[in-house]
């Protein structure tokens, strides 16, 4: 699909026509799978994700060397962290991997400023820093409040809303390296959750109940 479709079918709610003008000009189009890498820890920010269509999870990685989930963007939105790494002008502090098939529009870093005298793109920055903040606010709270059996079921929760599926294909493993648990951990706590009636576990996916 020619990008100038893309642009205005996507964000003509978001951006007045001279500034869908000027993304249709400078936007390349990039399509990624379920579990690429867009961005990784180190790399050079030379654009702007702006997601079309998917979901992208975003994490931080400790001093340990463990990832954990900040926040994930999907449709009409974009990374708050890496707004704040160009704005900087420094190199990427999270990593950022597809968790479904997406598009996405890649927009040059120096835009970010070039832009700022349009009000719908200030709005949109702000509203994405603020929007991230809320949701990471939310992480730090699940890690020092909640106990692991409620930061499962939050993650599964999260899962279905970027997946758009009550039914996940996640392994065991998998959750537990993004929630930096054991797998024995896991796989007790996802057995009690079935119990309760929260979820139903399937061969290789899990069902969603509680949602």
């Amino acid at each position: 699909m020619d990008i100038k479709v893309l642009v205005k079918a996507n964000f003509s709610s978001l951006f007045e026509k001279a500034l869908l003008d000027e993304v249709s000009i400078v936007a390349q189009l990039k399509e990624v799978k379920k579990n690429d890498y867009l961005i990784d820890i180190g790399q050079e920010m030379t654009f702007i994700p702006l997601i079309i269509t998917g979901a992208i999870n975003v994490f931080r990685t400790d001093d340990d060397g463990d990832d954990y989930i900040l926040y994930f963007i999907e449709g009409g939105d974009t990374c708050a962290m890496t707004l704040n790494c160009c704005m900087k002008g420094a190199k990427s502090e999270i990593k950022a991997i597809a968790e479904r098939d997406s598009e996405l529009l890649l927009i040059p870093v120096h835009k970010l400023e070039d832009w700022l005298h349009y009000k719908s793109w200030r709005a949109f920055v702000f509203g994405s820093y603020n929007n991230r903040f809320v949701e990471m606010l939310e992480a730090v709270d699940s890690l020092a409040f909640m106990n692991m059996n409620d930061r499962i079921l939050k993650y599964l929760k999260n899962k279905v809303i970027a997946n758009k599926s009550e039914f996940l294909k996640i392994t065991h493993n998998t959750i537990s390296l993004e929630l930096n648990t054991s797998r024995v951990v896991v796989s007790r706590i996802l057995k009690k959750l079935e119990i309760d009636g929260n979820i139903k576990l399937h061969r290789n996916q899990i069902e969603i109940l509680d949602f």
